[in-house]
């Protein structure tokens, strides 16, 4: 039996365990990889992101997934969806997202790996609506939605951030079932 979820053709999706701590913390660490969120993670709060990930999977039955690369098992972030519930006209929903460390990206991996999320949520947990949201500066996430299919359907000012922050206003983006469910 595999231990992964599901499978891309490069990436594999499972639950998080306890030795992605270490690498997820120092991916968390990264002022790079942070750009575009308010901090940096300390060692404690990544651990309590990590446990949060981790107990949505079980009463959900998705998360954002922690992701290896399937050739070596090497840990490079985490891809999926969760459930969105800050205050927003469009919340709460369904939210994919996508973090990966340095050394994964330009390679490919958030747009094969959000597709094939997308179609495991389409497909295997029925859901019908999926939204994505970045601050409206994140360029290459925002090209990552393009990429697998989203439309942009608004800006809004995230209500966790203040709305005089260069984080503020978010771009939002939505992709419903049949768009990839055919």
């Amino acid at each position: 039996m595999s231990k992964y979820i599901f499978q891309s053709e490069r990436l594999g999706f499972r639950n998080w365990t306890v030795d992605d701590l270490h690498p997820f913390s120092q991916m968390n660490m990264d002022k790079d990889v942070m750009e575009f969120f308010p901090n940096k993670l300390t060692f404690n709060q990544t651990k309590i992101f990590l446990n949060r990930l981790k107990n949505e999977f079980i009463q959900n039955g998705f998360t954002f997934y922690a992701v290896e690369i399937v050739e070596n098992g090497e840990f490079i972030g985490f891809i999926g969806i969760e459930e969105a519930n800050f205050d927003a006209d469009f919340t709460p929903c369904i939210e994919i997202g996508w973090r990966l460390k340095k050394s994964a990206w330009n390679r490919g991996y958030a747009t094969e790996g959000a597709i094939k999320c997308l179609y495991y949520a389409f497909s295997n947990l029925n859901i019908e609506t999926i939204y994505s949201f970045t601050a409206a500066i994140n360029k290459k996430s925002e090209n990552v939605m393009k990429k697998i299919g989203m439309k942009k359907v608004g800006e809004f000012f995230h209500t966790k951030i203040t709305k005089d922050h260069k984080l503020n206003p978010h771009v939002l983006y939505r992709i419903n079932k049949e768009i990839v469910i055919q």
